[in-house]
This record gives C-alpha cells, structure tokens and sequence, in this order.
C-alpha cells in the first residue's frame, strides 16, 4: 500500500512538472531588437506592422531602437540589434561589405522633399532640378533671407543632404544660417518651421506633422521622382543568433510578403489622402538598380 502511494506521488511529481515545462515553454517570450530609422518610428508605420506580425507569432516582442540610419547600422554591427531598417545605401554597403549586415531586403520607398516657408524666399520652387533648388538656399541664406535645419545625425536624411550639398559644388558648414540641430526628422521640420527656413525630409513624416498642425508654415517647395527616390531596406545582424535571429529573419519575410506589402500599401491612406511609403511589389530589380547607383554615391 506504502509503495503504491509513493509512486503515485512520483507520477503526479512528474505529471507537475512536465505540465509546468510545457506551460513555461509555451508563455516564453522571444525579444526581438530592432534598430531603425526615426521616419518608419515615427509615422507609426512599424508598431502597426508589428501588431499585425505578434498576431501571427504571439511569443514575440519586437523592441525597437529608434535612432539614425548611421546609428542603425552601428547598433546592429555591434549585435545590439539583430534586426536594421535603414535608408542610406552609401552607409549600408559599407557594413555589407565587411559583412557584419546581411540579407538584404528592400521592403518600402517614398521620396525625399524639400520643403520651407509658403513665401519660399529662396525661390526653390521654381528650380529645375535638386542641385539648383539646393544652390538657390545657399545664395538666399548668404543674403540673410533664410537659414537651413539639418539633422546632422548620420541618418539617411542628412546622409542625402550632404549628397546634394557636394553636388552644388558649395559648402555650408561653419556658416551662422546652417542650423545642425543633431536631432530626428519631427524636430528638424518643427525647428525650420519655427525659423522659417529649409530642410530635407521624408515625406511621409512632413505629411504626418502637417496634418497634427504642428509645422503650419513649411511647404512642399521641391520634389521629383528621381533624383529624392528614398530607399528602406532590411537587414540581419552577424551577431543575432538562436530564437532572436530565427524571429527576426521571420519579421524581415512579413514585411517583404504581400501580406506585409499590402499592408504597407495602404498605410496612411485614408488619414493623409494617400500612403506614406510605397511597397516594392513588381519593382523589386528597378529599385535593386536604384540602391545601387545610389550605394556608390
């Protein structure tokens, strides 16, 4: 009778503790660190995509590390982030190259703007091209009418900017009117909107200020479809491994999938009028092209 009670209570012990295993095993929690550009953050892009992405994996919990492309690339280089979304080709191929990022994935594009105030004193409006529009700011700037915001973040924003500032063949740095705040694309725009000057931005981040009445007195002054062709790509870090790198190779699947295009298609739509980014969907080798010639810019 003794012995018969003593392996019951070994079989409910084991029974116990299989359950509380599988219970255990079941509620874990697989954190994900992401690194990624303010302008995906910011437009509330990416926490909609990831409640989309934990209803497909419910043990995942995407953390992401909002900071400058530049920034985005370091974090990931150093394993801080098994996952990057960035915007800066030139940057990227450079972390590629020495293999510390890959599994490229382009996932999303937009445009660059250059946007100022409505009365545009710098006449960029009425430009013919990126170079001139950047070339009339300087000439105004020197004349006192107007100064310039840039982020001075290594982002992929201020990473074009320099672009095109070396493109015109003049240099602003050190000069009173170029404002380098070193801060995200909101507080650029807000900065330039206070000043009544000019930056570079995204458009899906003026287009989001704008419309929460933030940025009253900047306007849309230039914008093209290929010269300010803004590129979002994915990446993995060489140092992610185990459960993280298999979740963050997943969430880099969703956003490049046609659920996560479709998504993405959309996003911004009926808020704005229209989206804020553009999926790659039938584009993949034209924007793979574009990436190119611009990673060696």
């Amino acid at each position: 009778m003794r012995k018969t009670i003593i392996i019951a209570l070994i079989a409910l012990v084991l029974v116990v503790a299989i359950s509380f295993f599988i219970f255990n095993q079941s509620t874990t929690i697989v954190k994900v660190y992401v690194s990624t550009t303010t302008s995906l953050y910011e437009t509330g892009l990416l926490d909609y995509l990831t409640s989309k992405f934990t209803q497909k994996y419910p043990g995942v919990n995407i953390t992401f590390l909002v900071v400058g492309s530049g920034e985005a690339l370091e974090r990931a280089e150093r394993g801080d982030a098994c996952v990057t979304l960035v915007h800066a080709p030139s940057l990227e191929v450079k972390y590629l190259i020495n293999n510390t990022i890959y599994n490229h994935t382009i996932f999303a594009y937009n445009y660059f703007i250059i946007v100022g105030p409505g009365t545009d004193p710098a006449n960029v409006s009425r430009a013919g091209n990126t170079v001139e529009a950047f070339r009339r700011i300087y000439e105004a700037a020197e004349r006192g009418l107007t100064v310039f915001i840039s982020r001075g973040d290594k982002s992929g924003t201020n990473v074009k900017e320099l672009q095109l500032w070396n493109l015109t063949g003049v240099n602003p740095s050190g000069k009173n009117w170029y404002k380098n705040c070193g801060c995200g694309m909101s507080n650029a725009l807000i900065m330039a909107n206070e000043l009544n000057g000019y930056t570079l931005s995204d458009i899906s981040t003026f287009l989001k200020l704008k419309k929460n009445g933030q940025i009253p007195y900047l306007e849309v002054l230039f914008q093209n479809s290929s010269e300010l062709i803004n590129i979002y790509s994915a990446y993995l870090s060489s140092k992610c491994s185990g459960e993280e790198l298999k979740y963050g190779r997943l969430f880099i699947e969703f956003l490049a999938s046609s659920e996560g295009q479709n998504y993405i298609s959309t996003y911004g739509l009926q808020e704005y009028g229209k989206p804020l980014f553009n999926p790659v969907d039938g584009k993949e080798q034209e924007l793979a092209d574009i990436w190119s010639a611009l990673s060696r810019s």
